[in-house]
């Protein structure tokens, strides 16, 4: 299974872009973040016309998470228990969910698009909105694996979240100043460890970021950050033999503040290999 996240920021202005990379890199599960439209907008023909199904799950023209796979998508789950809603200047147990959560089952893999909120100031509502989003997930995802210790679970997406300095270098972003990378953020990320779910590209890849802001020159500068992840339990990340962070779709027209993160597995775990005829010297 060749495995991708991305934040396509956008997917109606981007879908042949997004459609593109999927093709070209022979990706089998593509989990996409802020695809930016409601559930019914999503443009399905384009990604059924390169052989994929998909499912979407979107409520305006903010955030919204989709999933497309080579093969079929089953046990789809909006949102997850536990997941808290947010609404600016209002509090409560009923405030509305947002769409930032997408779960399905590809091939016995639990796959998980996700679009972690903001948190916009450490002084916003939003910021603890975040932090208490972030725990309901890790307490979902150590519920789910309690229950089911050898299932290959991932979590992948924008965490908005850069958990460590080196993962940091744009200089507008800056402990106890601005969110994402405040001690609690990344307490939080870091969380996920002990509920048995580890980062599986960065062993491969200890470097480089995966968004860089659209102003001052970002990009060209490579003051970026990184913020997309996949996250996998033990049998997922057995499982991965190779990852890449795709920088070049920074580039080129109109492309997305984000890019791809990959991840490729192998679940076989050679049990074919007692089928190969034994060769003597």
């Amino acid at each position: 299974m060749r495995l991708a996240t991305w934040n396509v920021n956008s997917v109606r202005a981007r879908v042949a872009r997004t459609v593109e990379f999927a093709v070209r890199e022979h990706i089998d599960v593509l989990a996409m973040q802020e695809i930016k439209c409601k559930t019914e907008q999503f443009p399905y023909a384009a990604f059924e016309e390169a052989g994929y199904h998909v499912v979407a799950h979107g409520l305006n023209q903010w955030n919204g998470v989709a999933i497309a796979s080579r093969e079929p998508i089953e046990d789809v789950q909006i949102g997850f228990p536990g997941m808290p809603g947010f609404e600016k200047g209002e509090e409560g147990p009923d405030l509305p969910k947002e769409a930032r959560a997408l779960g399905a089952t590809i091939d016995g893999v639990q796959v998980w698009s996700l679009y972690v909120p903001n948190g916009r100031g450490l002084d916003d509502p939003h910021y603890h909105y975040k932090l208490d989003w972030l725990e309901a997930l890790r307490r979902h995802a150590e519920d789910t694996l309690a229950a089911n210790p050898g299932l290959p679970l991932a979590l992948t997406g924008d965490f908005n979240i850069a958990p460590t300095d080196a993962d940091n270098g744009d200089p507008t972003v800056i402990e106890g100043v601005t969110t994402h990378v405040s001690p609690p953020e990344r307490a939080a990320f870091a969380a996920f460890e002990s509920t048995g779910l580890t980062d599986v590209v960065r062993p491969l890849i200890p470097t480089g970021y995966t968004y860089w802001d659209y102003k001052q020159l970002r990009f060209p500068r490579n003051e970026g950050l990184r913020i997309d992840f996949i996250l996998g339990s033990t049998a997922f990340a057995d499982a991965v033999q190779g990852a890449e962070i795709h920088r070049n779709e920074r580039k080129g027209e109109a492309p997305s503040d984000h890019v791809p993160v990959v991840a490729d597995l192998d679940f076989t775990d050679g049990e074919d290999d007692d089928d190969l005829p034994m060769i003597f010297g």
